[in-house]
C-alpha cells in the first residue's frame, strides 16, 4: 500500500483537498488531529508539555494550544521541544491507523511535510498551493487571525518555491470545482504508479 504525503501551506486547503480524497473513498490521516487527540488523551505527553510549558499549558485534560502557540511561534528552541514530543507519538499512531487500512493508498496529510523530512516516507507527495492574499483571507475568516499573526505562522514554513522541487504533484487550490478535477487526475495517476511499481 502506497503512503502519498499531502501538504501545503497554511491557509492553502489541505483539508479542502483531502475532502475530495475521502469521497473518492481514500483514507485520510491528519496528523494535526491526530497530535491534538494524543495531546489530549495521552498522559505521557501530557506531562511531557506542563514540565515545559508549565501548568498553564492544560486545564484539566484540555490542552490549552492558543497559550502553547503563543509561546512556540516565537521562540524556536520551544517549537523544537514541543515538536520532539509530538511527532514520534504521531508517527507511531499513523504505523497503527496504517495497518487497519486496505485500499491501493493512504493520504498522510501533514502541515511540515517537507520541512522535516517527512516526505521521505512517503511514495509520493502533493502540493497544495494557492495565492498569498486569498490564503489570508482564509485564515483571517476562519480563525479571526490579524495579518501579523498569519504572517507570523507562514513565517515558520518553506515556501511553495521550494516545496514544489520536491513534490511529485502541485495542485493550485483556487477554483473548487477545478480543485475536485485535479484531484481526480492525480487519483488515477496514483493508482497507475501503483501498478507499475
Amino acid at each position: 500500500m502506497m503512503v502519498v504525503g499531502l501538504t501545503g501551506g497554511i491557509g492553502s486547503g489541505k483539508t479542502t483537498v483531502a475532502g475530495f480524497f475521502k469521497k473518492l473513498d481514500i483514507p485520510v490521516y491528519i496528523a494535526d488531529e491526530a497530535g491534538k487527540r494524543l495531546m489530549a488523551n495521552s498522559l505521557k505527553i501530557r506531562e511531557e508539555i506542563i514540565s515545559i510549558f508549565g501548568e498553564s499549558s492544560y486545564s484539566g485534560n484540555t490542552p490549552q494550544r492558543k497559550f502553547i502557540a503563543s509561546k512556540v511561534f516565537s521562540d524556536e528552541r520551544l517549537l523544537d521541544k514541543l515538536n520532539r514530543i509530538i511527532h514520534p507519538a504521531v508517527e507511531e499512531d499513523f504505523k497503527l491507523w496504517l495497518q487497519r487500512q486496505n485500499t491501493a493508498y493512504v493520504i498522510y496529510e501533514a502541515a511540515i511535510l517537507f520541512e522535516k523530512g517527512g516526505y521521505k516516507k512517503c511514495d509520493l507527495n502533493i502540493l497544495v498551493t494557492a495565492p498569498l492574499e486569498l490564503r489570508i483571507k482564509r485564515l483571517q475568516k476562519r480563525d479571526n487571525s490579524s495579518r501579523d499573526e498569519i504572517q507570523q505562522r507562514m513565517d515558520n514554513q518553506w515556501s511553495d518555491e521550494k516545496k514544489s522541487q520536491l513534490a511529485d504533484f502541485i495542485i493550485n487550490n483556487e477554483d473548487l470545482a477545478d480543485t475536485k478535477l485535479q484531484v481526480e487526475h492525480i487519483h488515477f495517476e496514483i493508482l497507475k504508479a501503483g501498478k507499475n511499481s
